[in-house]
């Protein structure tokens, strides 16, 4: 009974282990531009107002706490990703018969290209809808001293190498967390990974 167990375990087939992780990375590639997308609909713009002093000089300030949107877009951005990053590494951890550290290395490049492409469409789309904002450019005149403007949502907390490498790294390092948990609380050497016919 037992040698015909093993026989049937041994003749399972699958798809080989470079193949699988190239489709992980493309797939979480690709959900990047979704992520974008769904970014650049949900993300509030900034309100402003520029206005002419009684001197002459240009100003301007945001409505209320409209520049708390600031801080607020980025954070979307990190929640998306963050999301994204639980659900890729419990999904990849499905696949058990390529569990182990290609499949992290797969899911953490993945997994910045994806960050990457997602913060590229995401400020694509919102500069398309609102525009790059020049607050001197803005047209005033003494007859119209005040007018309203809105600004596209920022996609990156500041525009620093260290705060862009933040936010293309994150989701990496989220998926790399998940994945290691799972492999802890897995009492078993192989992962539980079942055996395949290569």
């Amino acid at each position: 009974m037992t040698e015909h167990c093993a026989s049937d375990i041994s003749d399972v087939s699958c798809p080989p282990r470079g193949r699988v992780i190239v489709g992980v990375v493309l797939g979480l590639a690709g959900t990047g531009a979704l992520i974008g997308g769904l970014w650049a609909w949900i993300a509030p713009p900034i309100h402003a107002v520029v206005g002419l002093t009684r001197t002459g000089e240009r100003g301007h300030d945001y409505l209320g706490n409209e520049s708390e949107h600031f801080f607020v877009a980025p954070c979307l951005m990190l929640g998306l990703l963050t999301v994204l990053a639980v659900t890729a590494s419990v999904l990849a951890w499905q696949l058990r018969q390529h569990r182990g550290p290609g499949m992290v290395i797969g899911l953490a490049i993945g997994l910045m290209i994806c960050a990457a492409t997602a913060a590229a469409v995401g400020a694509l789309l919102v500069w398309m809808r609102y525009g790059a904002l020049n607050f001197d450019a803005v047209p005033l005149s003494y007859d119209h001293k005040v007018a309203h403007v809105i600004q596209a949502p920022p996609v990156f907390f500041a525009h620093g190498l260290l705060q862009v490498a933040a936010t293309v790294l994150w989701p990496a390092g989220i998926a790399a967390l998940v994945y290691a948990v799972l492999a802890a609380a897995n009492g078993r050497d192989d992962l539980g990974g079942r055996l395949c016919s290569r």
